[in-house]
This record gives C-alpha cells, structure tokens and sequence, in this order.
C-alpha cells in the first residue's frame, strides 16, 4: 500500500497540451502513469487542443498568454528572433533592455497566477514540459523561473528538444536570458532529457546531470484494427487494394517530408506494376516550425515525381470523434491502416512515430539520424535503413536497395511478419510503458524530501495568503 506522504499534487505546466505533437503525445503517457501511482494530477496550459482523460476540468487552468500562438508570443517572438521576421527590427541596446524588462515583469505576473493556483490546489511538485527548453512560451518560460527561483517550488523539468538545435532560434536578442532560463541551473531542481545525446550535451552546456527516460510506448495495448478504424479507408476513398504509404508527422522542414515523397517517386519509377496503386499520404497538420514555402514546395515535388500526394490532418485528432457526420481517427488508427511509413528526419529529439509505427506492426523506413543511432538501432529493431548522407543539393541518397527492400515488405508477407515482430520484441523491451512508471518512481523517491519540503512551504504561504 503506497503511504499517503508518498502520493504527490502534480502540475504539468505547458504552452499546449491535448494535441498530436511529440510533447503533447509523451506528456499524456507521463499523466497516465503518474495518475495509475497514484498522485492527482493538475495542469497549466496556454491552449488545450481536446480532453484530458486523466485531468478533472477542476484541475486545469489555462492561461492564454502562455499558448504558443498568442499575441504577446508572437510580439516577443518577432522582436528577439531575427530568423521569424522577414523584417526584423534593429533595436537599441537601451530598447533590448527595456523589451527584456517587460518580458520578465508579465512573466512575473504570470507566475504570481500560477502561484496562486498551487496554492489552492496544494500542488507539491511542478513539471515543466519543455517551456525551459524550447522559447515558444517565453513568457511560460520566464513564469516557471520565477516559481522555483522566488517561491522555491519543487520543480521537474521535462526536455524534448533544446532552442540552440534550432536554426529559427540561433539568433537571438536575448541570449543572456534564454541562457539563464533554458534551462536554468538550480540545485534544488531536477532535468530529465530523452535521449543520452540530449544528456551528454546538457551536462556540458549547464553542467547538470539529468535523469533519461527515452520516449515510451504502450507495447501492451498496441494500434490495432477494430470496428471503428476498419472504416479509414472507405471513408477517405481509399481501396483495399491501394498501397498506403504514410508520413505520420506534422508537415515541418526537420521531417525532410521532400525526401520522403522522392523515396515514393523512386520507387513507383522502379517498380511500375505497383505505381498505380501507392498514395502518400500525411497524417498531421502544419507545424509550429512550417516555414512559408515548406508547404507549397513539396506538393510541387509530388507533382515533379507524379506522387499522389493526400493530406489527411482535418480527419485527425489526438481522439476518436465525429464532426460534421464525419468519423475523425487517430494518427494510431492512420497507422493501422497504413502499408508502409516513411519517417525520414534529419533531426529529431527522439521520435514517437517511429516507436507507435513498430508498435503497430508496420513496416517502417527510417533515415539513421543521431539519436536513432545511439538510443534505439542497439535495441535490436528492425526497419528499413537509409543513411543520413545528402548530396550537395541537400537531398538523402537513396540507394536502389532501399526500394528493393521496400517492394520485398510490401510484397512478401512472411518477411513483412518477421521483420516487424523483431522490430515489436525488441522496442517493448526498452520503451514500454513498465520503463516510464519504473524512472519516474524512482526519480520521485530519489527528489521526494525536496517535494515534501517544497509542500511544507506551499502550505505555510497558503496560510499567509489566506490571513
């Protein structure tokens, strides 16, 4: 029986939760976890895309300031970003100062709501879900410093990916601040990263040493074909007979969606008998990175490559719903539906699509980029490779053996099981969902006198604040 000093208030601060993105999607997994330990749960957000399944209505509060599309984002964004604006602004080193001073006071003014909430709610222990790593709520960013800097909340900073591995973030009027707040360095914190290259390198950027725990999967209730998404391909048009090749990701340059949709053209050109019948198609919306042609270019390299280009993002969501009469499906379910995926990045913190791809069971082809390298090829998984060599253009090299291997999975069913049951064994193995509850208890016991003296002082300014 789990002592009752052992069952913590939880809060999960982010500029979004509920949505399909990375962040969102392993922020569900840790509020599933943590809720099925025991702790209730509670969370801050600029924008919830659908329903929490683990989080009462009682226990959110939004606050739109912190979203990361909200004019005061945008207007900080713009300023202190020169890569956002097609004009940037030359300020002053006396207007930078007074713009950074702004920043910090709403920030400070947000903090104080947030605080305020904590109060109530009693909360022990917040969880910063990459609002210190990534600046797409500077003003979340700035609020969650002045939580554990002045009130000396217990805080658990959760990093999916860093702002100097941007290149719209490489430039920056603030660097002092984003390098003071992203993360910042305090000894009564912890950092937890996703990937051991994430760990090497924030060890020596900050000189901290965070905790790994990889993205996990749900390997025991894997996507699988029911009576509710064994209606994907008629209601989308699609035959039985079609091949559907899938990318399961939002349209952003890092996904390198041209060389995926060059792969499919490729590999229609050699092997003409299946040509008619492939579709490519994307799962997700424009992303938070989309650059202003990202979008237009590609559908013009399927028209070059004669790829049958469908974007699907209006009929999926984080949930199953029906809107206007019409059945909405979950990228899962997309999966399931799916012949093959293409999951060709040239960067990724980690990669969510590949693990709920091999959970699936479906074919998968991945390039070899960094963490892929040194977190997931060891564990014994079993996709289609293409190695992260471009030409001088920029493009992958696609090798012929690559579409070899790919007419051989779609054609051959007893290879297409192997390989996938392979790729099945080996991730479950490393990024179940046991992995997840088994770092997180451990952590929790590890930081649990600072989360209990951090309760003590919540409840003693509780007090002041009610006197």
């Amino acid at each position: 029986m789990k002592d009752m000093n052992d069952q913590f208030n939880i809060c999960f601060i982010s500029g979004k939760l509920g949505d399909v993105d990375g962040v969102s999607l392993e922020t569900d997994k840790w509020i599933s976890v943590l809720s099925g330990m025991g702790h209730r749960l509670f969370t801050v957000a600029g924008l919830y895309t659908s329903e929490l399944l683990y989080v009462p209505q009682d226990h959110q509060l939004t606050i739109e300031a912190i979203s990361f599309s909200s004019p005061r984002q945008e207007y900080y964004e713009n300023l202190v970003f020169p890569y956002l604006s097609k004009r940037p602004p030359h300020l002053s080193e006396k207007k930078l100062l007074l713009l950074e001073e702004e920043l910090i006071r709403e920030g400070r003014e947000i903090a104080a709501v947030i605080y305020q909430f904590i109060q109530v709610q009693k909360i022990d222990l917040i969880i910063a879900e990459n609002t210190n790593a990534m600046p797409m709520t500077l003003l979340g960013a700035v609020a969650v410093n002045e939580l554990i800097q002045v009130y000396s909340v217990a805080a658990l900073f959760h990093h999916h990916d860093f702002w100097w591995e941007r290149s719209r973030f490489s430039e920056s009027c603030i660097d002092q601040l984003l390098n003071r707040i992203m993360p910042p360095k305090n000894l009564s914190v912890e950092h937890v990263v996703i990937s051991s290259y994430a760990e090497h390198i924030l060890s020596s950027v900050k000189r901290v040493k965070p905790h790994i725990i990889p993205n996990c999967e749900d390997f025991e209730h894997p996507p699988v074909m029911d009576d509710y998404n064994s209606h994907f391909r008629e209601d989308l048009g699609f035959s039985d007979e079609d091949i559907l090749i899938v990318q399961p990701t939002r349209i952003v340059p890092r996904k390198r969606i041209e060389d995926s949709i060059r792969l499919v053209g490729k590999f229609c050109r050699k092997y003409t008998q299946l040509a008619d019948r492939v579709h490519f198609i994307i799962s997700l919306y424009h992303g938070d990175e989309l650059e202003s042609t990202y979008l237009k270019d590609i559908i013009g390299i399927a028209e070059r490559y004669g790829v049958r280009l469908r974007m699907i993002s209006d009929r999926v969501s984080s949930q199953r719903a029906v809107r206007d009469g019409k059945r909405c499906y979950t990228n899962r379910d997309v999966l399931t539906n799916a012949d093959l995926i293409t999951f060709l990045p040239v960067w990724e913190g980690f990669g969510n699509a590949l693990l709920e791809t091999i959970a699936a069971k479906i074919p998968l082809v991945t390039t070899t980029y960094l963490v892929y390298k040194t977190d997931i090829k060891m564990c014994g998984v079993q996709p289609i490779e293409i190695r992260d060599h471009y030409d001088r253009h920029g493009r992958l090299i696609i090798a012929d053996s690559v579409l070899d291997e790919i007419y051989e999975v779609l054609t051959h069913k007893n290879i297409r099981t192997l390989r996938v049951n392979l790729s099945f064994k080996a991730a479950s193995d490393e990024f179940s969902m046991d992995i997840l509850k088994s770092r997180l208890s451990e952590i929790l016991e590890n930081y649990a006198d600072e989360i209990r003296a951090s309760r003590r002082r919540v409840l003693k300014s509780q007090q002041s604040y009610y006197v």
